[in-house]
C-alpha cells in the first residue's frame, strides 16, 4: 500500500478525492514540481479537507473502475481563480512544490439517466469540459499562433490596416511607425502590436473620455470624464469610493467579525468589532488568472467573469 502511494506521487499529477455523497465526489487534480513526501502530503490533505479532518480526503476514488462515472471540470488552457487561491495557500504553508490544483466533479449516474443530457445540464461549456479519463497533465496541445513581424518598414503606417481586429486610428498608426521604424529601425512583432492595441485602447486608457474636446474650434472646459464625475462632486452623499477600477463603495457600519491576531503569519483568530464599508463590483473581464494559449487578448473566460455581487472591503488597514 505504501509502495502504491509512493509510485502515485512520483508523477507530476496527483489525484485526491473528497466524498460529498454516495453518487458525487470532488477530484483534486494536483500538479507538483516534484514528488511530495509524507509530511507534505498530510499538509495538503489538511488544506483540501473539510474542518481539517484528514481522513475525509482519499487517495483513491470511491467510484474507481465504475463505468457510469461522469467527470466534469475546468478547461486546461486556463488556470482558474480556485487554483490561484489554493496554490497561494499552499505556498504560504510552505508547500512550494504545488504549482496548480484544479477541482473536478465526479458523478455516478443512476441506471436510465441520459448521459449526454446530464453532461449538457451540469457544466458551463465556456469554462468547463468533460474529462474522458483521469488527467495526467494540464497541457492542452494547443499551439499558439507563430510570432511574425508587421512590415511597417516596407508598407508604412498603413501596414497595420492588414491586421484584423486592431482598434487604431491614423494617429495611432503614425505614432507606432515613428517609434518602431524611425526610432528603433525595425518592424514591430505582432505581439508588440497586439499588446499596444490592448494597453492603449479606450477601454484601458480612456484617451477619448479623458482627452480635451474641441468643438467649433474652441476647447471645452471639461473632459467627458469630468462631466461624468460632476454629479458625485456635487452630491457625494455616503460615497467612499467612486471611479476606482470598476468599483464603487458606500459607507457601511460597525459589525463583529473574526480577524487574525497576527496578519500575514500563522495565528489564532480573535473576535473584533470593525467598520466594514460595502462595495459593488461589476467587472467585464478577469485577466490576471488567465493562461493565454492562443489569442493575445483574452477577455473574460474565467468563472469569475460574470460575477457581480455585493462584497466587503477592508480599507487601508485591511486584514486580507
Amino acid at each position: 500500500m505504501r509502495q502504491d502511494r509512493k509510485l502515485k506521487r512520483m508523477g507530476k499529477m496527483l489525484h485526491l478525492f473528497l466524498k460529498r455523497d454516495m453518487n458525487f465526489e470532488y477530484c483534486f487534480n494536483i500538479e507538483t514540481s516534484e514528488p511530495l513526501n509524507e509530511k507534505e502530503l498530510l499538509m495538503l490533505k489538511q488544506i483540501l479537507t473539510d474542518g481539517f479532518i484528514v481522513k475525509g480526503v482519499l487517495e483513491k476514488s470511491m467510484h474507481y473502475g465504475a463505468d457510469s462515472v461522469v467527470e466534469l471540470g475546468p478547461r486546461m488552457n486556463f488556470a482558474t481563480a480556485y487554483s490561484t487561491n489554493i496554490v497561494s495557500i499552499c505556498n504560504t504553508c510552505g508547500l512550494e512544490k504545488v504549482t496548480r490544483i484544479e477541482r473536478s466533479r465526479r458523478y455516478v449516474l443512476d441506471e436510465g439517466v441520459d448521459r449526454e443530457g446530464f453532461i449538457r445540464k451540469n457544466h458551463d461549456r465556456m469554462t468547463e469540459c468533460l474529462y474522458d479519463s483521469p488527467l495526467t497533465m494540464f497541457e492542452t496541445g494547443i499551439i499558439p499562433e507563430a510570432v511574425y513581424d508587421i512590415p511597417m518598414k516596407e508598407k508604412g503606417p498603413d501596414a497595420l490596416l492588414d491586421v484584423q481586429g486592431l482598434a487604431m486610428d491614423e494617429w495611432d498608426r503614425n505614432l507606432y511607425y515613428d517609434y518602431f521604424v524611425k526610432h528603433e529601425g525595425r518592424n514591430p512583432t505582432i505581439v508588440e502590436i497586439r499588446d499596444l492595441d490592448n494597453a492603449n485602447s479606450e477601454h484601458s486608457r480612456h484617451g477619448y473620455f479623458k482627452g480635451k474636446q474641441i468643438i467649433d474650434g474652441s476647447f471645452m472646459p471639461d473632459t467627458l470624464m469630468d462631466i461624468v464625475k460632476s454629479t458625485l462632486e456635487t452630491n457625494p452623499s455616503n460615497s467612499v469610493i467612486a471611479f476606482k477600477d470598476n468599483s464603487s463603495g458606500i459607507k457601511g457600519y460597525d459589525c463583529w467579525t473574526i480577524l487574525p491576531e497576527r496578519p500575514g503569519r500563522p495565528s489564532p483568530f480573535r473576535k473584533n468589532k470593525v467598520c466594514y464599508h460595502i462595495i459593488f463590483t461589476a467587472e467585464t473581464h478577469n485577466f490576471p488568472t488567465g493562461s493565454i494559449t492562443g489569442d493575445y487578448r483574452l477577455w473574460g473566460l474565467s468563472q469569475e467573469t460574470l460575477r457581480c455581487a455585493d462584497q466587503i472591503i477592508y480599507g487601508k488597514k485591511g486584514w486580507f
